[in-house]
């Protein structure tokens, strides 16, 4: 794995820095994001840096995007959204915040279609246990 020191993303999926993981296999790991829009946003990267979908290679993409399907699954059958958004940001003018290669999974009730990024820390317990209901559907 090719990693950035630095990189936040690099030591999740290193597994130096803590994360709520939903998914995890050899190229790929899905996690809740703690600064949540809405219940059950999770995240899908790949384990080797990639700044953004212009870095990163057609296995890069294709595995993290194999993953999102598999992960988005598993958010509808434990939660039940009416939609879901499948976001990727690339660089700073399209709203990316973090500098490696990465999809958002936001489940959406009555047609919010809000902000990407939440501002506020989201509660931990709950999150973990919207965690193992998402796991529970893998």
């Amino acid at each position: 794995m090719t990693d950035t020191p630095d990189c936040i993303f690099c030591s999740i999926a290193r597994g130096d820095a803590p994360s709520i993981r939903v998914y995890e296999d050899s190229h790929t790991v899905a996690f809740m994001d703690i600064r949540p829009s809405t219940e059950g946003h999770a995240l899908v990267i790949p384990k080797a840096h990639a700044v953004d979908v212009f870095d990163a290679t057609d296995d890069h993409v294709a595995a993290v995007a194999r993953t999102a399907r598999r992960v988005a699954g598993a958010i509808d059958r434990a939660l039940r959204p009416e939609g879901l958004r499948v976001v990727q940001l690339n660089r700073r003018a399209a709203g990316q915040t973090v500098f490696h290669y990465h999809i958002h999974l936001v489940p959406a009730r009555g047609g919010d279609v809000g902000k990407l990024h939440g501002r506020e820390p989201g509660d931990l317990d709950a999150i973990r246990a919207t965690a193992a209901r998402i796991r529970a559907e893998l």
